[in-house]
C-alpha cells in the first residue's frame, strides 16, 4: 500500500448485550496512521496519527456514506468468509 492510499474497511452487524441496538465498525488506515469508527453513529472510536482535520474528514464521509456503509456491512456473512478462509 502506498503512503497516500487509503484502505477501509467495514464489518459486520453486530449488537449490544440487550440485541436491541445495532452497530458496525469502519476502519481507514493508510499504512501508518489507523481510525476507527462506529456506524450508525458516525463516531471515530479510535484513532491512531490522524490529525484532528482528517479525523473530522472521516466523520464526514461516515455521515455522508450512512447508508452505503449500512448496506455493505449487512452484507457481510461471517461464516461464508470463514469458509473461503
Amino acid at each position: 500500500m502506498s503512503d497516500d492510499e487509503m484502505k477501509m474497511t467495514v464489518s459486520p452487524i453486530c449488537t449490544d448485550k440487550t440485541g436491541k441496538k445495532k452497530y458496525a465498525y469502519v476502519t481507514f488506515t493508510d499504512g501508518k496512521k489507523y481510525a476507527e469508527g462506529k456506524i450508525p453513529d458516525c463516531e471515530i472510536t479510535e484513532n491512531r496519527g490522524f490529525t484532528e482535520e482528517e479525523v473530522a474528514g472521516l466523520h464526514f464521509y461516515m455521515k455522508t456514506n450512512l447508508k452505503e456503509l449500512k448496506h455493505i456491512a449487512s452484507q457481510i456473512n461471517v461464516f461464508e468468509a470463514l469458509k473461503k478462509g
